[in-house]
């Protein structure tokens, strides 16, 4: 796969992983303690693809692994929250899987591009 083509298919998984952490989000219960950590989570699962997808537009090698890092720090976060969400018992453990296992998948996808840098 070429590069181009692999860089549009992962902006599209993750526009699609933060469609989902928005949906996810939007179950959580409401209540004081549950709308932080949904505004903690809803902010790094989205900002991921968003630090991608400016990567890819980036003006230099230094600007490209720094948003690469972002996006691998933000995946990073990410999984954090989803744990705190799944030990409160907030979403359905099955469905958070999904959602955590794709987080998982992304950090190592990030990590390996930063690690190649």
């Amino acid at each position: 796969m070429e590069n181009k083509e692999f860089a549009k298919k992962l902006e599209l998984r993750t526009r699609q992983f933060a469609i989902s952490i928005i949906k996810m989000s939007a179950s959580l219960p409401k209540s004081a303690e549950s709308l932080v950590i949904r505004n903690q989570v809803t902010k790094s699962g989205t900002s991921i693809g968003a630090n991608y997808r400016e990567a890819n537009r980036s003006r230099s090698k230094k600007d490209f692994k720094n948003k690469i890092k972002i996006s691998e720090s933000e995946a990073s976060e990410t999984i954090y929250w989803l744990e705190i969400i799944l030990e409160l018992n907030w979403i359905e453990p099955n469905h958070l899987y999904e959602i955590m296992k794709e987080s998982k998948e992304l950090l190592a996808i990030f990590t390996s591009i930063s690690n190649k840098l």
